[in-house]
């Protein structure tokens, strides 16, 4: 078999690195680097490690600027997972990801490795995962192709989840023109670390051994990492970069680990997941981190396909399979004890000193390129920001509402706002018995076994937001997430993010990303919410036609006391319900403007100083005992998050306020609806003395919910509102 498939002079004539996604000036930087031609297995591994997904060459200028401090800190950006403390000797490791481009051509495959590549990144860690949450967007479901795309991606990731017995908590779906055929699909994992069991993703130690464990290497997903960072054309024909995932083997490869953790915990140096880029990326990326070098030989690796080259073999992207890096001599035991699960387990290389990335097949040396090379080398790319200015209007839209009840029944009816239960209800929300509070929440919440720990976690991102004004957008991304959190009585105390832009060389998506990003980080200072992982996917869309600027944030938050957990639902009559924060005519980016006006205009105002008092004063009320519910007011505003807090429970409201029928929909940023027991009337209303808090109704056991305004007084069948709400998306999805 032929090792070279090209000449490297072949190579450059033809110019094939232009389709694998160099470009003409990477591909003189890498030959300036070496200091000759790169060879075609050589030319194929650069395109990987070199591509957007791999490299982050168009994005780590910025990235570099996030907030990612905080004594809660254990493990931040660069690693497989981020890490935060949670007390006790324990930690929870959490990451978000895309799978974007794979699953707008097969969404069921596209979705489930999504996944199942988080998970891995989390237990690579030496964590157990505990829950996911996923974050999804999609077109308007107007098109077969769109439902197809929604049931099928939910489907796959509720498939591989439930067969990993891994409980979904939480997430979101979104619905807009601009993702038509090109959804965004963002998976989370939460996994839980005993902090001396740590392992970070290095190869070090001359001579340690280079393990493969998991599933056997395939042609499956080659050029994935490259694929996933361009535009996605569906005439294409790029399904063949789109891997198959098999969760059962996932489930068994994570109990491996985790006993090989705990028999062999100090032979191990370092793991990490083989994700995009396949070997190539897992094996470079570990030598880099522990400043050395390292040799593999390809003809060791298990393959399930005949005669597969270097090239082939370094870059798959077949899932379930992860590198160990162990200790001379405990290879033996390792490899007996991955095998004992039916694993393939196999010694493909060793760690070395010059730093140097080698490789072998046959005999040959078919790679030799310097480590730095590979992780390092790739030219950092800055673009031209252009302001699109979109925020600028002429004074303060306010939507004509006439029909309180109509309005109502539009929002509920908008998939945007309608229950997700026809789709979450897939979700085993309940495996391993410590789910607290599951998905059909804003925030999930799971027990931490022998403790009166309970960890909160969310997603979130109003992306109409962050297209009006990116800047506040990804502040308030950031805001939404920690008062989801905080609605449930715990502290938030990290972020993981995914985000999720168009192609950067156009100067509009450039300034949105610059822009959201620096948003994002202000929030999290100010917040105290330290950015820990993340990922960024670019090119969603074409040049001229990109999706909104998507900064998904996944959060997670932290109840010492599971029993202090708050209610996001009415659970007593006769309860007083307080609104903390000041309702403004604020519409831009609305749901109500998207359904009135189907455009998006208008500015946005966003205070962190309120934000962080108000997040702080449900947080204390709550310790204190003096809160019954909590529900943060977000899309919809205000009459929508009353409802909702009434859905699917035996009690409704009756409330008074000093509001146009308009602001009933506002959507003002930093407020809460609490309610609160006549017994804790005063001190409630002394906590929050300094604060803009309104006492605007009570809990009733009434089937209507009652509504006076100064100048009427509108009556709302609260059993049929809860039905159009709960049927909405089932109804459009069928």
């Amino acid at each position: 078999m032929k090792s070279q498939l090209m000449t490297a002079e072949e190579i450059r004539d033809s110019k094939v690195y232009l389709d694998w996604g160099l470009s003409e000036a990477e591909y003189q930087a890498i030959q300036e680097q070496l200091g000759r031609l790169p060879n075609y297995t050589e030319t194929g591994i650069y395109s990987g490690m070199w591509s957007e997904h791999c490299s982050y060459k168009s994005s780590k200028a910025i990235l570099k600027n996030f907030y990612t401090e905080g004594e809660q800190v254990i493990q931040g950006p660069g690693e497989g997972a981020g890490i935060i403390d949670i007390g006790d000797d324990q930690g929870i490791v959490f990451k978000m990801e895309s799978h974007n481009s794979p699953s707008a051509l097969e969404p069921y495959e596209g979705a489930a490795t999504g996944l199942g590549g988080v998970v891995r990144d989390v237990f690579s860690m030496g964590a157990t995962p505990i829950a996911g949450v996923n974050s999804l967007r999609f077109g308007d479901l107007k098109t077969d192709r769109e439902k197809y795309l929604v049931t099928q991606a939910v489907q796959g990731i509720a498939d591989y989840g439930n067969i990993l017995g891994l409980p979904t908590l939480a997430g979101e779906v979104k619905f807009d023109t601009v993702y038509a055929k090109r959804p965004l699909v963002n998976a989370m994992c939460v996994g839980l670390i005993d902090t001396n069991k740590l392992h970070k993703g290095v190869a070090a130690g001359e001579d340690n051994v280079i393990i493969y464990v998991g599933s056997s290497t395939g042609r499956d997903g080659i050029h994935g990492a490259s694929f996933s960072s361009k535009e996605v054309d569906e005439k294409e024909g790029q399904g063949s970069a789109v891997q198959a995932g098999d969760p059962f083997k996932e489930k068994v490869l994570i109990d491996a680990y985790l006993k090989m953790l705990d028999l062999y915990q100090d032979d191990i140096v370092g793991m990490q997941d083989m994700g995009a880029a396949g070997i190539v990326s897992s094996s470079s990326e570990m030598a880099d981190k522990g400043q050395s070098g390292i040799e593999l030989n390809m003809d060791d690796v298990p393959t399930r396909e005949n005669r597969m080259t270097a090239y082939e073999i370094l870059l798959s992207e077949s899932q379930e399979r992860m590198l160990l890096c162990v200790k001379k001599g405990a290879e033996d035991k390792i490899n007996q004890l991955f095998k004992s699960y039916g694993l393939h387990s196999a010694v493909i290389g060793r760690v070395t000193t010059d730093g140097q990335y080698r490789v072998f097949q046959h005999g040959e040396v078919v790679v030799d390129v310097p480590v730095e090379s590979l992780s390092e080398g790739v030219p950092s790319r800055t673009y031209e920001a252009k302001d699109p200015k979109r925020n600028v209007t002429d004074g303060i839209y306010i939507p004509e509402v006439k029909d309180v009840e109509k309005e109502i029944e539009a929002l509920l009816s908008s998939p945007d706002i309608a229950s997700a239960k026809a789709l979450y209800s897939q979700f085993d929300s309940h495996a391993g018995n410590n789910t607290l509070v599951s998905p059909s929440a804003d925030t999930g919440l799971i027990r931490i076994e022998e403790t009166d720990k309970a960890v909160a976690m969310t997603a979130d991102c109003n992306s109409r937001y962050v297209y009006l004004n990116p800047k506040i957008g990804g502040q308030i991304a950031i805001s939404e997430c920690a008062r989801n959190i905080v609605a449930t009585g715990a502290t938030p105390l990290g972020a993981t993010d995914c985000l999720n832009f168009g192609n950067p060389e156009n100067p509009e998506v450039y300034f949105e990303f610059r822009e959201s990003c620096s948003g994002i980080s202000k929030a999290c200072e100010v917040l105290n919410t330290p950015i820990v992982s993340g990922n960024v996917s670019l090119n969603n869309g074409g040049i001229d036609q990109p999706i909104y600027p998507t900064p998904t944030i996944g959060m997670i938050g932290l109840i010492k006391d599971y029993n202090k957990i708050l209610a996001n639902r009415l659970t007593n009559e006769d309860q007083l319900i307080y609104v903390i924060g000041e309702t403004k005519d604020d519409y831009a980016g609305s749901v109500i403007q998207k359904l009135k006006e189907n455009r998006l205009f208008g500015d946005l105002s966003h205070d962190l100083t309120v934000e962080k008092a108000h997040q702080a004063a449900v947080l204390k009320a709550n310790e204190d005992r003096l809160l019954s519910s909590a529900h943060d007011i977000s899309e919809g505003g205000l009459l929508i998050a009353l409802l909702e807090m009434s859905f699917e429970t035996d009690y409704s409201f009756e409330i008074e306020v000093d509001l146009t029928k308009a602001q009933l929909f506002s959507e003002s940023q930093s407020r809460f609806i609490v309610t609160v027991d006549q017994s804790h009337k005063e001190a409630f209303e002394k906590l929050v003395e300094n604060l803009q808090v309104t006492l605007i109704g009570r809990t009733t056991t009434s089937s209507q919910a009652v509504v006076n305004l100064p100048d009427e007084t509108v009556t709302l069948d609260k059993e049929n509102l809860e039905t159009i709400w709960g049927q909405a998306l089932s109804n459009q999805l069928s």
